[in-house]
């Protein structure tokens, strides 16, 4: 290999060596592409800046043209909102105009009201306090009549410490509840039995049985002393009397009213007061035993009165019965007349069919005539009929008529 002279060697690429000469001139070419590249795209981004310039421009100007359409729009818009604004300034004086008349007008009727509401208020609260005043006017009579009440209560209690006044009391309630209860002549008050013993009340049974005892006489004292007790021991003693006195009362009124044959074998022991007659069965079950056995019904006020409707039924039932064969023949003599109605209809029936007939018949010969009068009706009187008037044959063509009619 060839030394290589170091002053004309500039560089070397692979086996390829380059002077200093050829470097520059490399270099320089380099320098024009690059300059070249330089002005080229100098040029383009002048040419990229009038582009964009024109473009803004363009875009420029459309904007402007649409500010100046939406400036136009707004002043429309501007133009018909002021329109708007004066109408509903317009429509506002209007209705306010309205409300304030609307308003003065019901503020008139509400016054007007008011005023007619205060008189009415008036006119009630006058009314209220005399209705007031009458109540409490009765208020005061009912004061008065309770007071009253007070003192004949007092006036009952005074009545009931008597033994005789109390049974007068006992034998009024019972008197009143059978008077209430049943017709008059259907009971009797202080009748004398066969032995001479008067029951407080004797009631008439149907089919002339037996009547019915009620007792209103009750052994009250030992009751009161019961309440009256405050010891045990003492209502103890009371009760004792008090069973006692039941027992003994039972006792006379099975012996003295129950007479076979006279008498219900039942009998009526009325005790004047609910209360009285709910302590004794509920606290003297061997006095309930031993009036069971000696048929003596132990009866409270409610219980009288049921019994007494009862019987009025039973009556009531008795007496229909006794009705019953009356009304029986009634319905027997009702039945005949009816049955002789019966015949007279029939009879009037055939007689109105034979009269039918005879309208028929009689309706048949009026036909019959109607049909003849016309056939004579149609006859014609020519020289045919001169001639039979002349030789006397004037009548048989009517005779003919009337007998083609038959």
């Amino acid at each position: 290999m060839q030394a290589l002279d170091l002053d004309k060697l500039f560089i070397t690429i692979g086996e390829v060596a380059f002077s200093r000469g050829d470097a520059l001139a490399i270099t320089l070419g380099l320098v024009a592409f690059i300059a070249l590249v330089l002005l080229i795209s100098i040029w383009r981004g002048a040419r990229r800046r009038q582009f964009d310039d024109m473009m803004m421009r363009g875009l420029a100007e459309e904007r402007a043209r649409d500010a100046e359409t939406r400036m136009a729009e707004l002043v429309a818009a501007q133009n018909e909102l002021t329109g708007q604004l004066s109408a509903m300034q317009q429509n506002v004086t209007n209705t306010q105009a309205a409300f304030s008349k609307q308003l003065d007008d019901r503020l008139a009727n509400v016054t007007g009201r008011v005023s007619q509401s205060l008189a009415e208020t008036t006119k009630t609260t006058q009314e209220s306090l005399t209705h007031l005043k009458e109540r409490l006017a009765v208020i005061d009579s009912a004061q008065t009549n309770i007071q009253t009440l007070a003192q004949d209560v007092v006036g009952l209690q005074a009545i009931l410490q008597n033994k005789q006044t109390r049974g007068a009391f006992g034998q009024s309630r019972m008197e009143t509840i059978v008077q209430d209860g049943l017709p008059m002549g259907a009971f009797e008050f202080q009748t004398t039995l066969s032995n001479g013993m008067r029951p407080d009340c004797t009631v008439k049974m149907p089919n002339n049985a037996p009547a019915l005892v009620i007792d209103a006489k009750f052994p009250l004292e030992a009751w009161n002393a019961i309440k009256a007790a405050e010891t045990p021991e003492a209502t103890k003693a009371a009760s004792s009397d008090f069973r006692r006195d039941m027992e003994v009362h039972i006792k006379d009124i099975s012996t003295k009213y129950l007479i076979p044959g006279e008498t219900q074998d039942t009998a009526f022991m009325f005790v004047p007061s609910e209360s009285i007659f709910a302590e004794i069965h509920e606290n003297f079950e061997g006095v309930i035993q031993k009036a069971h056995k000696a048929r003596v019904v132990i009866v409270s006020p409610s219980l009288l009165l049921l019994s007494i409707q009862v019987i009025q039924a039973v009556l009531k039932d008795a007496r229909m019965r006794e009705q019953a064969h009356l009304i029986q023949g009634e319905v027997m003599k009702f039945m005949t007349d009816l049955n002789r109605l019966d015949d007279r209809v029939r009879k009037l029936q055939s007689h109105f069919s034979a009269t039918a007939k005879d309208v028929d018949n009689i309706l048949i010969s009026t036909d019959k005539l109607t049909r003849r009068g016309a056939k004579i009706e149609a006859l014609e009187f020519g020289a045919s009929q001169v001639e039979a008037d002349e030789k006397g044959e004037v009548g048989k063509p009517f005779l003919r008529a009337i007998e083609g009619g038959e």
